[in-house]
């Protein structure tokens, strides 16, 4: 037994040191891309797209979840093979990247195909382990380019050979496994997460938890408003839902539920709150990258429009979280984490220069964004390294084992989430090249073009009906994209602004990481606060009610999104009126009295309404007023009613 286990841990070992020569070699040669734009991004991808799929099958076996049901000699051989596939691969492609290109260009060769087809392959066994939806999908997208003849109605079509359909998914360079949403995984999004993973190999994230906590401590109710401050923090940073809930969900659930909140509550708040990283700028969520990539823009000018939408979000998300602590009657609590020490500032001073650096050097130096993570990178990866290890130098206690964990938490972070997120691109790039040589995306838009002859709330409902069916079984980014490539056409021909009909499609996948019945990010609050999956996530979604009047103010209130800055304030200023209202309308209790109570809720609704949809701004501005009005009511009631009160009636 002892044999055994000396082993598995010697062949643990060398698996570790493999995975980490080869995620160094990763970075070498991304990093250097970075500096040098060397041979461009195709190269690039035909090169890399590859490696990532070794460094996912190593990352497997370091984890014993490659195919757990195989003893251990059959996972290290199939990794073996997996490994050496996609190593010829990635020689094969960058021996023959200029032929392929050009002189075999629509007319490849028996070798192109083979090649192509098993780093397709090797893509959707990606797909089969970790987005087993996805991957169904892209199969019956698959059979459905060759037997499309068998659909009847007008998703009919006479069938592509299945030559024409591996190229399509392979070594074409419109669609498939090397083309322009795997490259911009590896560049553009690339940079980004070398930013991101030093914030977290070096602690940031940590003190920005910290930060919340003396937030938290201030007031009863400050303690579930700091979950949203710690997700705005953190999600500026993150881009991702999940993440943002398992860093500051870890934190804020205990605290909450010892506070007094209930569990599901709890779950709820933070669920909500950590969705909105994938829309707080500077760092949004993948389908933000995307929006930019489909629409030909900077990525700053996503950003540069994102920070109003994120805003009305999050105002709302922290209103009805506001008015949950008063119902539950929370108590003054800390979130348990450890004081705020100096080297906890620089990281927090870190953050904000990360955050003003992007923001300065996209919005005033006009530099490309990849370059200005890069130079973000450079700016603060030294200053975080000392502050990391200055104070066991200073304790005398300082060993290589010190100063190299950081380094190796960095590449480990950086390899991962840029690896992952370059094979899900690579399987996104099936889905479309599936969805673009079948004409769907067209069919789709006959329908839509239909609805617009009735008007465009029809088509917009047409539209949110098919994005929200999509999110149903999709993470955002192929909604975005599946939603992006049927709506946008048909929406910009009848005269919508491609600013709206991107942004709508943007919330709409923003949206989807939360319609039922799935959703990773209530699933992983609703773990650690230990609360039902179910009524967690309809907690969640009724907190997230912004995102819907997000949805609708871009069509009605478009300067929401159309010009940065300053054109946007009178657009945010009515969507956040009309968000505020519309969750006191839903969730604030006025009186113990049903009637009494109903004939407040009942025209705050409707105010609401009028401040969202109305034409006439001067009328929307109008119904500000007695909004505002039953709101202040509200507040200076509460002032004489004992917390907690209406909870146990209501109990």
């Amino acid at each position: 037994m002892d044999d055994k286990h000396a082993a598995r841990s010697r062949s643990k070992s060398v698996i570790d040191v493999l995975y980490y020569v080869l995620a160094a070699c990763f970075f070498v040669y991304l990093f250097n891309y970075f500096l040098t734009s060397l041979g461009g991004p195709s190269l690039l991808a035909s090169t890399l797209v590859p490696i990532t799929f070794v460094l996912f099958t190593l990352n497997c076996l370091r984890e014993g979840d490659l195919y757990p049901r195989l003893g251990p000699a059959m996972n290290y051989a199939i990794a073996a093979v997996y490994g050496a596939m996609a190593i010829a691969i990635a020689i094969y492609m960058n021996v023959e990247f200029e032929e392929i290109g050009t002189v075999r260009a629509g007319f490849y060769n028996l070798p192109d195909l083979v090649v192509g087809g098993t780093m397709a392959a090797l893509v959707m066994e990606y797909a089969r382990k970790r987005f087993f939806v996805l991957f169904v999908i892209n199969v019956v997208l698959i059979l459905y380019c060759v037997y499309g003849w068998l659909v009847p109605g007008m998703f009919h079509h006479p069938g592509l050979e299945w030559e024409r359909v591996i190229t399509a998914m392979s070594v074409e360079s419109a669609t498939g496994v090397f083309s322009q949403l795997p490259q911009l995984a590896l560049t553009l999004i690339g940079s980004f997460v070398l930013v991101l993973s030093a914030l977290r190999a070096f602690g940031c994230i940590d003190s920005i938890l910290k930060a919340a906590g003396l937030v938290a401590e201030r007031s009863a109710h400050a303690l579930p408003l700091s979950a949203v401050l710690g997700s705005i923090g953190i999600g500026a940073v993150s881009g991702s839902g999940a993440a943002n809930a398992i860093t500051t969900g870890s934190a804020t659930i205990p605290a909450m539920i010892g506070a007094g909140m209930p569990r599901t509550q709890s779950a709820s708040i933070e669920a909500s709150a950590s969705l909105g990283a994938q829309l707080m700028p500077p760092i949004m969520g993948i389908s933000a990258f995307l929006m930019a990539d489909f629409m030909g823009v900077s990525y700053f000018d996503v950003v540069a429009r994102g920070y109003a939408p994120a805003m009305v979000f999050f105002i709302g998300v922290a209103t009805g979280t506001y008015l949950l602590s008063v119902r539950y009657g929370t108590a003054r609590r800390t979130l348990g984490t450890a004081p705020m020490m100096w080297t906890d500032w620089v990281n927090l001073a870190a953050f904000f220069l990360v955050v003003g650096g992007l923001i300065l050097l996209m919005a005033v130096l006009y530099l490309p964004p990849m370059f200005a993570a890069l130079y973000i990178f450079f700016a603060i990866v030294g200053i975080l390294y000392l502050n990391y290890i200055i104070m066991p130098v200073l304790s005398g206690g300082v060993s290589l084992q010190t100063l190299g964990r950081p380094l190796l938490r960095f590449l480990d972070s950086f390899t991962s989430m840029t690896g992952d997120l370059t094979l899900l691109l690579a399987t996104l790039s099936i889905m479309t090249g599936a969805f673009v040589i079948t004409g769907v995306p067209t069919k789709f838009g006959f329908l839509l073009l239909e609805a617009a002859g009735i008007n465009l709330f029809v088509m917009a409902l047409v539209a949110f009906v098919f994005g929200a069916f999509l999110g149903t079984g999709l993470p955002p980014a192929p909604t975005y994209i599946l939603t992006a490539l049927v709506i946008a056409p048909a929406m910009i021909k009848v005269g919508v602004n491609p600013w709206c009909v991107h942004f709508f499609a943007f919330f709409l996948a923003v949206w989807g990481e939360l319609t039922p019945p799935t959703s990773v990010v209530a699933a992983v609050t609703a773990k650690i606060a230990d609360a039902p999956f179910l009524p967690t996530l309809f907690g969640a979604i009724k907190l997230c009610l912004s995102l819907f009047v997000l949805m609708a103010a871009v069509f009605t209130r478009p300067a929401l999104v159309l010009e940065p800055g300053v054109a946007q304030l009178g657009a945010l200023a009515l969507v956040a009126m009309a968000t505020v209202s519309v969750t006191f309308s839903l969730q604030a209790i006025f009186t113990d009295r049903l009637v009494t109570d109903l004939a407040f809720r009942v025209p705050l609704a409707a105010l609401s309404m009028v401040i969202l949809f109305h034409p006439d701004e001067t009328v929307a501005v109008a119904a500000c007023i007695p909004a505002a009005l039953m709101i202040g009511y509200w507040v200076l009631r509460r002032r004489n009613v004992t917390p907690g009160v209406v909870a146990m009636s209501e109990a």
